[in-house]
């Protein structure tokens, strides 16, 4: 599916969801979601090890709960460009503290994994959604989250080209655009055919993942051509390189943080993973405020 099919494909679209299923919770879409990250790797690109310590990092989740998380996502292996791989069992010990309090949240619980091992064990936890930067490609992770251990969670497919250690080597694409909605149409025909329902599935392009800063530019200017695949949208480009120009470190980023957001769900996003809970909130509600307050005009008069 290349870029001139995925626009007529928008153009024909239904409306976008107004729900995600996950788990025990049906996700309203009505207004954008904002799930936020805890890291609990020592090497995270932007918050590497703060969080690391068990007591701390459920102080942190607790303050991006305060702070008006809709969904916390925890991660415990560094997906940044060129991190090597984390064995499912080096996962598992980092989240073990966490999982065991995961049943006390008030909120759905996203697990940012790509191992089998990890996602069942999350699961019997009461997490509600995997979200998986290899799209469930790792084997047996598909069959889990359809089985009776995926407890109809919900799933985040996510595109990367190459691996965490390649990705950013001289990342090529003909159409990015075309090529991430034929990858995520064909990660999302394979988990209906192993039985997940689409009201379970969100997808996220993946930016930053094998993406140079003009692909990445290229995939947000032209996000509501991915509208076609009539899922979720989910976009995480919180304090990464591609917003580089605003020439500050990672950890500087909010403002320009921010400002991807409300641009990424102005084209279509529903979801933002961001690490600056608040201060999206706050910046999405006068977006909301503005959206609701806009007048629709089918046509400008002669």
């Amino acid at each position: 599916m290349r870029s001139g099919a995925l626009r007529v494909l928008a153009a024909r679209a239904a409306a976008a969801p107004g729900s995600w299923r996950c788990g025990r919770y049906t996700l309203s879409l009505e207004r954008p979601l904002v799930m936020g990250i805890l890291n609990l790797t020592p090497d995270s690109f932007s918050d590497g090890g703060i969080w690391s310590d068990p007591g701390v990092a459920q102080q942190r989740a607790e303050a991006l709960i305060a702070e008006g998380a809709d969904i916390l996502d925890i991660g415990a292996e560094s997906t940044r460009p060129g991190a090597p791989p984390v064995a499912p069992e080096v996962e598992l010990e980092r989240l073990q503290p966490l999982l065991r309090v995961l049943h006390r949240l008030p909120l759905p619980v996203s697990i940012d994994t790509s191992q089998p091992l990890v996602m069942q064990a999350a699961l019997e936890a009461g997490a509600a959604i995997i979200n998986d930067v290899r799209a469930l490609g790792e084997a047996g992770a598909a069959e889990l989250v359809a089985g009776a251990a995926g407890r109809d969670c919900g799933v985040v497919l996510m595109h990367m080209q190459g691996t965490p250690v390649t990705m950013q080597v001289a990342p090529h694409y003909d159409d990015v655009v075309g090529e991430v909605g034929a990858f995520l149409a064909q990660r999302v025909r394979r988990l209906e055919a192993a039985g997940v329902a689409r009201e379970r599935i969100a997808v996220d392009p993946g930016f930053g993942f094998g993406k140079s800063r003009a692909h990445n530019l290229a995939l947000l200017a032209r996000l509501r051509e991915l509208a076609a695949l009539g899922l979720p949208i989910l976009v995480g480009l919180s304090r990464k390189s591609v917003l580089g120009m605003s020439q500050r470190p990672p950890a500087q980023r909010t403002a320009a943080s921010v400002a991807a957001a409300l641009v990424a769900v102005e084209r279509g996003a529903r979801i933002v993973r961001v690490h600056d809970v608040a201060a999206t909130r706050d910046a999405l509600a006068v977006w909301q405020a503005v959206d609701a307050a806009t007048p629709v005009v089918a046509a400008f008069p002669p």
